[in-house]
């Protein structure tokens, strides 16, 4: 599909996805406090981001079981709470995240976490921040006990 004609400007599915996501509210919803600016896990300095940035949290408890069963882990951050993965935007499309974890798009945190900004404590060696989300999220499907959507059985 395309733009109108002369436009110049190519209108595909994807960019469809996109200017969806992108009139979506970043803080949780309900979330009492909305002043401020959003509050972004900010990526080390040299860091690129060519397929754009969003994180996974899931539970602090599960960060350490995720660790070993990832083939590469990219920029992690931690607080008491919650440990945060990177990855690339829209890396929950047609996938739904156990409902232990929290998918937060643009790396956004939710309002609640403003008086806890995870830490740095895992940084790739390259200049990609990412996890590959499928690893992770079979991973999180492991040690949160959660079959993968597209395990479950089908219904008549």
């Amino acid at each position: 599909m395309s733009g109108a004609s002369g436009s110049g400007r190519v209108t595909s599915l994807d960019t469809l996805v996109r200017l969806g996501r992108a009139t979506r509210t970043p803080a949780a919803p309900g979330s009492p406090d909305r002043s401020g600016p959003p509050l972004r896990l900010a990526l080390p300095e040299g860091m690129t981001v060519p397929l754009g940035c969003d994180a996974v949290a899931v539970p602090a408890r599960f960060g350490p079981q995720l660790m070993p069963r990832l083939p590469r882990v990219g920029c992690v951050y931690a607080d008491a709470t919650h440990w945060w993965w990177i990855v690339p935007s829209d890396s929950d499309y047609a996938l739904r995240w156990p409902a232990a974890a929290h998918y937060a798009t643009g790396a956004v945190l939710p309002d609640t976490a403003r008086d806890r900004v995870p830490a740095l404590i895992h940084r790739p060696d390259g200049p990609v921040p990412y996890t590959p989300p499928i690893p992770l999220y079979l991973a999180v499907c492991r040690v949160t006990g959660t079959t993968p959507a597209w395990s479950r059985p089908v219904s008549a």
